[in-house]
């Protein structure tokens, strides 16, 4: 099933895409109903050529791609109607006529027709999820830059707490003062975070660090780690010298932050798409303004909250979205699950608000089912 939304299921084109399919919800049909079939295509035509071209659409160039026959001036007095009702824009009256944040919500939620996927980017999808990667970031961070590739915006792909128990830590020197900590996890993820070791480093500490971390830690989670440290260091400093000492904290200081803030979860891909086409200098401001905000990887709580509040594509567009509000961006993303249908990570699309919501739609929802399946299989 595709949902779309909190509000409506429809069956899934991923799997028999050959027949297109029109997205309605409960409020979007209802408010849909409520325009007139001439002025509902009039509304769907001018929508659809706007995202395709992001230019104002007149009535004189709407009238020529209607499917049904209408005059200019009847198709000039129809968006004039629209205008007043607050689901199409202008910046003069004598100019074209745009979707306003309103009118795209009405046609996402009452018109989107969803497009074929194709087999081309279905294939390219599930390659990128192949390959004999221990860790998982490679792989999440191949599928992020194909999917902004085949979406043109940007990719956003929120990855997988490691909430498993901790098999085994092992520190390894690769220079005078560059050291790995490698952490392993009971599912088989690996974790790897390079750091600055203390000064004097022995093969001698590396060990004994290694051995008192997986004597004190084995079982227990990452979100654990920190407490069981501080307790453990405290109650065995005694027996522990000084540079073993420093190496253990620093070597989980290396990863601890990232566990605690979720920081290092969020994969952003394809962010130069953002800015292809831009003149305006206001458009430039907004895109500046989403740029230090992925940057920060600002309030990614609330994407994990938005990921949790339900399962299905969600869609939201220009000031809806919270994240990203002040860019006037749009954010099409999914959640995906693990073998326990437990919300793990999301997958997701950003970009101007005249996205290409038909073809995003079913391929986030797509890579999310991909990621969710690829993560079940290396947990069994």
């Amino acid at each position: 099933m595709l949902k779309v939304g909190n509000f409506l299921e429809i069956n899934s084109p991923l799997v028999n895409s050959s027949n297109k399919k029109y997205i309605r919800n409960m409020i979007g049909k209802t408010q849909i109903d409520k325009l007139t079939e001439r002025s509902r295509e009039v509304f769907r035509c001018l929508v659809e050529t706007y995202i395709n071209t992001g230019e104002p659409v007149g009535s004189r160039t709407l009238a020529k791609s209607l499917d049904v026959d209408l005059s200019s001036s009847t198709v000039r007095n129809i968006m004039q109607d629209l205008e007043e009702t607050g689901l199409l824009g202008s910046f003069h009256s004598s100019s074209g006529r745009f979707p306003t944040q309103k009118g795209l919500r009405l046609f996402v939620d009452g018109l989107l027709e969803i497009s074929d996927m194709g087999k081309e980017t279905r294939e390219e999808l599930d390659k990128s999820i192949k390959g004999d990667d221990k860790e998982i970031h490679p792989i999440l961070d191949r599928v992020g830059s194909i999917l902004s590739g085949l979406t043109s915006g940007a990719s956003l792909v929120l990855a997988p707490k490691l909430e498993s128990a901790i098999k085994q830590i092992e520190f390894v020197s690769l220079s005078v003062d560059r050291a790995l900590v490698v952490l392993v996890t009971s599912d088989g993820q690996v974790e790897n975070r390079v750091f600055k070791p203390p000064s004097g480093l022995t093969a001698t500490a590396m060990r004994e660090a290694g051995n008192f971390l997986n004597s004190i830690l084995a079982g227990h989670t990452l979100s654990e780690v920190r407490k069981i440290i501080v307790q453990e260091i405290e109650q065995n400093e005694s027996h522990l010298d000084n540079i073993t000492h420093k190496l253990i904290q620093s070597g989980v200081a290396a990863w601890a932050p990232d566990v605690l803030s979720g920081r290092d979860r969020l994969i952003i891909r394809g962010r130069s798409n953002l800015i292809e086409d831009l003149e305006d200098q206001d458009k430039i401001e907004r895109i500046r303004i989403l740029f230090d905000d992925l940057e920060r990887k600002r309030d990614l709580e609330q994407l994990l909250d938005l990921t949790e509040e339900g399962d299905g594509v969600r869609v939201f567009i220009g000031s809806e979205n919270k994240l990203f509000s002040l860019s006037g961006s749009s954010l099409v993303f999914s959640p995906y699950m693990n073998s326990e249908s437990k919300v793990i990570g999301a997958v997701g699309v950003i970009g101007p608000t005249r996205l290409n919501y038909g073809r995003i739609v079913p391929i986030v929802d797509y890579t999310a089912q991909l990621i969710g399946q690829m993560i079940s299989k290396r947990n069994k």
